[in-house]
């Protein structure tokens, strides 16, 4: 699992894009607005990716920021909080749901209703790529969220899995700890 790009929210706006190789998935999170389409593209190619090659595109919410880029995979299926996309398919799961042996998605309401949160198994333990907190500081209170409870339900849920690391929408990935909000 690679942080390709580290968003950012200021006056400006990025989402953080990561990459998950997993037994043949080549899966790639949140590939949203950047700076340039290089921000996302290069570093790819330096990790031997090609667009081409990308079988699977997670996205954490239906905000352009996590969403914009998507077509730069054309032989990937889309996975949202609800469905899988294949072309002209429309594949419905269940809540938890495996992309790949180490991957799986786990709706986890808060920024938006249809959020979802994507969780790999990796070596050193549970990674969870979700967009809960925007970055290590969260913000506690998102402005987004519509129902403030739900989001910090989502939060615990998500901390109580122990993951190692939390790669938020608009940051650096960090470790959780007991000053991580909820």
């Amino acid at each position: 699992m690679d942080v390709v790009t580290v968003g950012y929210a200021s006056d400006r706006v990025a989402g953080t894009v990561c990459l998950i190789r997993d037994e043949q998935s080549v899966i790639v999170v949140d590939p949203g607005m950047v700076a340039s389409r290089d921000r996302i593209l290069v570093p790819l190619r330096e990790r031997g990716v090609d667009p081409g090659d990308v079988t699977d595109v997670i996205i954490s919410h239906h905000h352009p920021d996590h969403t914009v880029n998507i077509a730069l995979f054309p032989r990937a299926r889309v996975h949202d909080f609800q469905a899988t996309y294949i072309d002209d398919e429309w594949i419905d799961h269940d809540d938890d749901f495996a992309v790949s042996a180490s991957v799986r998605l786990l709706r986890t309401p808060g920024h938006t209703p249809q959020d979802v949160t994507t969780l790999v198994d990796t070596a050193d333990g549970l990674v969870a790529m979700t967009h809960l907190w925007w970055s290590a500081d969260g913000p506690a209170d998102d402005p987004f969220a519509e129902d403030r409870a739900q989001l910090a339900d989502s939060r615990r849920r998500v901390l109580d899995l122990r993951p190692v690391r939390v790669v938020p929408g608009h940051g650096e990935p960090f470790v959780p700890d007991a000053s991580t909000p909820v």
